[in-house]
């Protein structure tokens, strides 16, 4: 049914010049394209398709709301850290972070907010 579909990630932004400071100015990105109508802007991240768009209802979701695989999670994350991002802890059954890293079977992994408050992952294969 969707073999030729191509999916893209959707974040919320309650403020859209301060998602797009964060996503341009501490992620780096150039805007794929901005639909100011829409109140939208295209972004490509980790080979993905980012919308992120305004609306109310910005960081209220909980849980992981976009992820990225890494080859260097300690590269990216001392990266991130210099741009000003402050790596989540996490201490529940099944899941502890030490200095914002969570080492699972096969995998190690971080995670952050962005400007909006949404979830973003960082995880690296081992």
């Amino acid at each position: 049914m969707f073999e030729d579909a191509q999916g893209v990630a959707v974040v919320a932004a309650s403020d859209l010049a301060r998602a797009r400071s964060f996503y341009e100015g501490v992620l780096g990105l150039t805007p794929e394209e901005i639909q100011e109508d829409a109140e939208t802007v295209i972004y490509r991240l980790a080979g993905v398709p980012l919308m992120v768009y305004r609306s109310g209802f910005a960081g209220t979701a909980k849980n992981t709301v976009f992820g990225m695989a890494t080859k260097d999670l300690t590269s990216d994350m001392a990266s991130l850290r210099a741009n000003g991002v402050e790596f989540l802890e996490y201490d529940f059954p099944g899941l502890k972070t030490v200095d914002g890293v969570a080492e699972m079977a096969g995998e190690r992994s971080a995670w952050f907010e962005d400007s909006e408050g949404n979830i973003i992952g960082l995880f690296e294969r081992l």
